[in-house]
């Protein structure tokens, strides 16, 4: 396999964590007994660019499907996050009425329909049939297509160009890196912004988040590789913001390079030195990632076996890839270790995850059986679901993250 920046040759191993069926394939009740489909899990390092990125076994037509089960706007806290981006980058940009925004991967709305509310207008682009058609009930207008440059070009010679490009944890999802990267260039007025946030490797690493690598992440990025990326379609960082989102993410702004000197801020020199001095243009720092991975596995297992011998019910919150990821390198299965997961999502409540099989229940599930721990699998949402699950610890309910080290509480 060679770099899908660079074309090196990828010889160096970041983690591998075994076999596993795409982490939002989540199986119909008539499927059970249908084979599943497994692909290896590997992510390599790329040492030429820096550039961590899954092997490829699947296109992206076959990851984001119709039935895409992903929907933004389930989570509240996501949406004010939302929220308080179109606020900030309005005032910062100066945007009104006579502007265009763009949003690659728009999912189901939860952000354009903030700048519809201001009467900014505004253009989705998403693949997915069931959230974009969420979007166009909240009246957005939404193309429903994978983003690529010759879709920007279309775009551009239609006179679509935007004065602000914007896509929130996609640029990890695109396996064209380069030519999408291409696109938003196209896409961009003259003197436009773009911004791309995305979950940064420095935090993945530093917190052994291997359970947000799945198939359909094909990259996972450093603003170092980033910055090489956006340099080679002539586009140039001018800023950056570290963000607690998703574990830790950077919100980069960007724009034609022939702006960039006037706009660059020496935070994009910081964020690049943080790298630098947390070892992310060293090998050593990927090739013992490893072994850290392989410690989580050890203690969630232990956790999981010691209760089931106690006699302890367990169920989880959240039926989100991360959980799959974990599920799946663990070896859980259906209903031996824990009994249900339960999530908010209407399109997953009555399926199965990939691989375990661990059935998918609404919240009332809880209150009904009482189990004495839930295993939350978005732990970026912590704090969110324990507010929202509060009543567990009427019945001396507990809680259980597993990453970054396994907590109860």
């Amino acid at each position: 396999m060679k770099c899908r920046h660079c074309n090196t040759l990828l010889e160096h191993r970041f983690v591998d964590l075994g076999h596993a069926p795409p982490s939002n394939a989540y199986v119909a009740q008539q499927q059970l007994n249908e084979p599943e489909l497994y692909f290896p899990l590997k992510v390599y390092v790329c040492s030429a660019c820096w550039l961590v990125q899954v092997e490829d076994y699947q296109s992206s037509g076959s990851l984001f499907t119709e039935d895409y089960a992903y929907f933004s706007s389930m989570s509240a806290s996501w949406l004010r996050h939302a929220k308080d981006y179109v606020g900030m980058i309005t005032e910062k940009l100066g945007l009104d009425a006579s502007s265009q925004v763009i949003e690659v991967a728009s999912n189901d709305g939860y952000l354009l329909q903030y700048f519809n509310q201001k009467n900014i207008p505004c253009l989705g682009i998403e693949p997915t049939a069931s959230t974009a058609k969420v979007a166009r009930t909240k009246g957005i207008q939404t193309l429903e297509a994978f983003f690529s440059m010759e879709l920007a070009q279309r775009l551009a010679d239609e006179g679509r160009q935007a004065d602000l490009v914007l896509g929130n944890n996609v640029l990890a999802h695109v396996p064209e890196i380069d030519d999408f990267v291409m696109g938003l260039g196209r896409v961009l007025k003259e003197t436009g912004s773009i911004t791309m946030e995305f979950p940064h490797l420095l935090n993945l690493i530093q917190c052994t988040q291997f359970d947000t690598v799945y198939h359909e992440h094909y990259a996972y990025l450093s603003l170092h590789a980033v910055e090489n990326i956006f340099q080679e379609a002539g586009l140039g960082i001018y800023d950056v913001e570290e963000l607690p989102t998703h574990g830790g993410s950077l919100r980069i702004y960007a724009c034609h390079a022939a702006y960039l000197k006037r706009r660059y801020s020496e935070r994009v020199s910081a964020v690049l030195e943080k790298e630098k001095v947390a070892g992310l243009l060293s090998l050593d720092t990927y090739q013992c990632f490893q072994k850290h991975v392989e410690q989580i596995k050890l203690e969630f297992l232990g956790f999981l076996l010691e209760q089931k011998k106690q006699g302890k019910r367990i169920a989880a919150y959240g039926a989100a890839a991360k959980g799959n990821t974990l599920l799946n390198y663990c070896g859980v299965k259906q209903r031996d270790l824990i009994d249900y997961v339960v999530d908010a999502a209407p399109l997953k409540q009555g399926k199965y995850l990939p691989g375990s099989h661990i059935s998918i229940v609404e919240e009332d599930q809880l209150k009904a059986t009482q189990p004495d721990f839930v295993v939350l699998f978005p732990w970026n949402l912590r704090e969110e679901l324990v507010d929202q699950l509060h009543y567990i610890r009427e019945w001396g309910g507990r809680f259980v993250v597993a990453i970054p080290k396994l907590d109860i509480f």
